[in-house]
């Protein structure tokens, strides 16, 4: 097993912002009928596969639609809130530029992606991603966000504005993407295949109000790490992530 490669943060400012492990949790997906969302592990585990850095205080945007510097206004009720520590207008156009606060550094080959928390839509402002090749920059980075439309956005206290996690991006020009026939792999199109039969029938069943299906809800083989033919995933299956906080 090689060791697990390293995330240094560095503050910049005296008072940066918190890093914390991402959450699984989405106010949205709370919402869900029976909180159906998360059933979807795929989605969960997306949300906790990195760390976010949380805003230090309300933060009020307003933008009036103009392409200036001046067309942004940016606004706090916390009385000591050191707004230009925080964001500005650089780029314009309706884009706010959010100090992260803090230099990372990871190991050769590593960067840094930074989005906004990932399946947590935002309205009236979307997040601009950016891959950071944290292995050698000398100064921090900024995460980015674009106004969809004039008028007032917030950010409260302690949500993230931005999402960090590791991306060993050099190895990904050596990947050759090709395009095969399920034929040509036996396995798996005998898996697939006992997955459609096993779904067409679950389907079936939960129509017909079978009392098992509808007792069961929905199938659990990719929560569980069961194919439908009954044989286990790999050991690598997860159905939580549990990062480390900063220490």
């Amino acid at each position: 097993m090689t060791d697990a490669p390293f995330f240094d943060c560095y503050p910049m400012v005296e008072t940066p912002p918190e890093i914390v492990p991402g959450r699984p949790r989405r106010a949205w997906m709370d919402a869900t009928h029976q909180r159906y969302a998360y059933r979807c592990l795929p989605l969960t585990m997306a949300n906790s596969t990195g760390w976010e850095v949380l805003c230090p205080f309300k933060l009020h945007i307003d933008w009036d639609g103009g392409d200036g510097k001046d067309a942004i206004t940016l606004s706090s009720p916390f009385r000591h809130a050191n707004l230009a520590a925080l964001a500005t207008s650089h780029f314009q156009h309706g884009i706010v530029t959010f100090h992260v606060g803090h230099m990372f550094r990871t190991p050769p080959g590593w960067g840094v992606w930074a989005m906004g928390p990932p399946n947590s839509p935002k309205d009236g402002i979307a997040p601009l991603a950016g891959l950071v090749e944290t292995d050698w920059l000398p100064f921090p980075f900024t995460m980015n966000w674009q106004m969809t439309r004039p008028g007032r956005v917030t950010f409260a206290k302690g949500e993230p504005f931005c999402f960090v996690t590791l991306q060993q991006h050099t190895l990904l020009e050596a990947v050759q993407p090709e395009r095969r026939a399920l034929a040509d792999n036996p396995q798996l199109a005998a898996d697939y295949a006992a997955w459609q039969t096993s779904r067409a029938d679950f389907i079936e069943r939960l129509e017909a109000r079978d009392p098992g299906a509808v007792e069961a809800g929905w199938q659990r083989n990719y929560m569980r790490g069961v194919k439908p033919t009954g044989q286990a995933a790999p050991d690598t299956h997860a159905t939580k992530r549990r990062l480390r906080p900063l220490r």
